[in-house]
């Protein structure tokens, strides 16, 4: 259930970039040199919504169940690993919202990625340490494993080519899995969107044209490798209560488009590429799953 927190934060934090950076096209470009009241404010606006959130955890949501001593568990084998792939979307999308407003500040390109980039891995660690003072769940040595996955996404593609080729990002489809269980996989499109398991994708979006330098094919088209799963009412497999689970995993592979790289001289358009640059765009779409079937999507969301 934590996990639900940590998608509602993502796009908190990327609505927040929007919205609070719309009103001027000069004054959503990025700044050429160390801007100070820029960085100061983003600063400032992090740290305050990052503090909130994890106070206001603590008393919605850890208040309500037994506190324990610090302890470890292994949930590595949950969920088919969604939960993890989630781990590794929210580091990744939150450590380059960090990365992108320092940008914005004219921060310098080394301490964008040592104190931007990291802003996942920073918050999420948070999370799991409560967690491990919580006797309902404990730290997770494979969720902080999978947290340093998507910050080290990140991190890398920068030190490596200075530009983001290998995208992260969510799709989601509603599944009649979420009717059968409401309480834990959500009740209504709105919940089942973060909570359903069954019903989310996630997609390594890959730029053909950052790879191949042709001119043949779009700057903005990217080919998608997408993982989920479908089947489950419980993170376990063997769970007493629902004993019928025919848990699938499947893997996609479809196109997809990198809004950040349609071209445009507005600012603003580039802002909401930006924020919306966390979905996958819908296209038809191969699956193959673990049952050794094949399926053809003519669209998949």
């Amino acid at each position: 259930m934590k996990h639900v927190y940590v998608y509602i934060i993502v796009f908190l934090l990327l609505g927040n970039s929007l919205f609070s950076q719309s009103k001027f096209n000069t004054f959503l470009k990025p700044s050429d040199s160390l801007n100070v009241l820029r960085r100061n404010t983003v600063v400032i606006t992090q740290t305050a919504l990052a503090s909130a959130t994890l106070i206001g955890l603590n008393q919605l949501w850890y208040a309500d169940y037994p506190r324990s001593n610090f302890k470890t568990l292994n949930d590595s084998g949950e969920w088919l690993q969604m939960d993890k792939m989630g781990h590794v979307f929210s580091s990744y999308q939150l450590g380059r919202f960090g990365f992108n407003t320092l940008d914005w500040a004219g921060v310098g390109k080394k301490n964008r990625m040592l104190y931007g980039s990291t802003l996942g891995l920073g918050f999420l660690t948070a999370i799991e340490v409560m967690d491990g003072f919580s006797k309902e769940w404990g730290f997770s040595w494979t969720d902080m494993a999978a947290n340093a996955a998507g910050t080290g996404l990140h991190v890398g593609q920068e030190l490596l080519w200075a530009e983001q080729r290998i995208v992260l990002k969510y799709s989601f489809h509603r599944t009649k899995f979420a009717k059968q269980r409401p309480s834990k996989l959500g009740s209504g499109l709105s919940e089942e969107f973060l909570k359903d398991y069954n019903g989310q994708t996630y997609w390594l979006s890959v730029n053909l044209n950052s790879f191949l330098k042709t001119e043949t094919i779009p700057d903005w088209l990217n080919l998608a490798f997408g993982y989920g799963a479908e089947g489950m009412l419980t993170g376990e497999a063997n769970d007493a209560l629902f004993t019928d689970q025919n848990r699938t995993r499947q893997y996609y592979l479809s196109l997809d488009v990198d809004l950040t790289r349609i071209k445009t001289n507005s600012n603003f358009l580039k802002t909401i590429f930006d924020v919306f640059n966390v979905i996958k765009v819908p296209f038809p779409t191969l699956e193959l799953n673990d049952k050794r079937s094949v399926k053809w999507h003519y669209i998949y969301f």
